[in-house]
């Protein structure tokens, strides 16, 4: 069944891009190169609403799709559409990070677990939601991070929702890398991290019954991969400057390696590697401690 809806989802993805391509030159959601946007030519950027109306209807047509699908998908659907809303009319980053924290707290509240863990996975729920986001500056970037994370979490997690989720975002993937026919937008960058991060919530938790404080910080961090730890430095290397951290620039990790002349194969390469190494020396670190 789980193989059955990958290659579903798969299709999805291949066939509903370019309607959502459409969409994008209709209303007018184009990314126009300059300053930082070193693309080549004007691209539409609404590929996300594949990656949400995909999720949503493997969700309703799957008989026993995971207990927490339910509020995952209800919270997906309120970080997309903000998401959407931004690339149509940008919007305050604390308006959108008020609607990441209502959307983590919508999965984190049904978790069995402390106040204490509850408040500590509401925060790494928002915060990968924006991480994806912050990291989404190159072709095919966030969507070979949630691919390779949930690869890794299929082994360890729930394979009836990561190996359908792996195929939506493969399908999506062909019309974003090698060359950037469309671009996800907030939407879909956001939507990614969510989902992501709230499934990898609920498959975790049970090992953090018994480990203290400073493990579940750096499981998560370790787990959280290379958007988090990007994003990290980022909001730490604007916020030394005297800039707020929420405003763009040219600092992320993928923008130092291509202004170091590398290939973009080879700088998307480097990253997910990287990126899969952290996530599983935390799947590694959480059954240790």
């Amino acid at each position: 069944m789980a193989i059955f809806s990958a290659i579903l989802n798969f299709l999805w993805g291949v066939i509903a891009t370019p309607v959502s391509m459409r969409l994008s030159r209709t209303f007018r959601l184009m990314d126009v190169p300059g300053d930082r946007h070193r693309h080549p030519s004007v691209t539409p950027r609404g590929a996300g609403i594949v990656l949400w109306t995909g999720y949503l209807l493997w969700a309703l047509v799957n008989p026993n799709p995971g207990v927490e699908v339910p509020y995952v998908s209800t919270g997906a659907t309120l970080v997309f559409l903000v998401g959407y809303m931004d690339d149509m009319h940008p919007m305050s980053p604390l308006k959108r990070l008020f609607v990441h924290l209502l959307s983590a707290a919508w999965v984190v509240i049904p978790m069995p677990v402390s106040i204490y863990q509850r408040a500590l996975f509401l925060v790494w729920i928002a915060g990968c939601t924006n991480a994806y986001n912050f990291v989404d500056g190159m072709d095919g970037l966030a969507l070979s991070l949630a691919f390779a994370t949930s690869c890794l979490a299929f082994r360890s997690g729930n394979p009836y929702t990561w190996l359908p989720f792996c195929g939506l975002i493969a399908g999506v993937l062909l019309w974003n890398f090698p060359r950037a026919r469309t671009f996800l937008g907030d939407g879909g960058a956001t939507l990614l991290g969510y989902v992501c991060s709230s499934h990898l919530a609920w498959d975790i938790f049970p090992g953090f019954f018994h480990m203290r404080p400073f493990p579940m910080l750096l499981t998560l961090f370790l787990i959280g991969g290379m958007p988090v730890t990007d994003t990290l430095f980022a909001v730490l290397r604007r916020i030394a400057r005297g800039r707020s951290p929420f405003c763009p620039d040219r600092g992320h990790l993928h923008h130092i390696l291509l202004d170091l002349k590398l290939a973009t194969w080879e700088v998307l390469s480097l990253i997910v590697v990287t990126h899969m190494a952290m996530v599983g020396m935390g799947y590694y670190f959480m059954t240790r401690y």
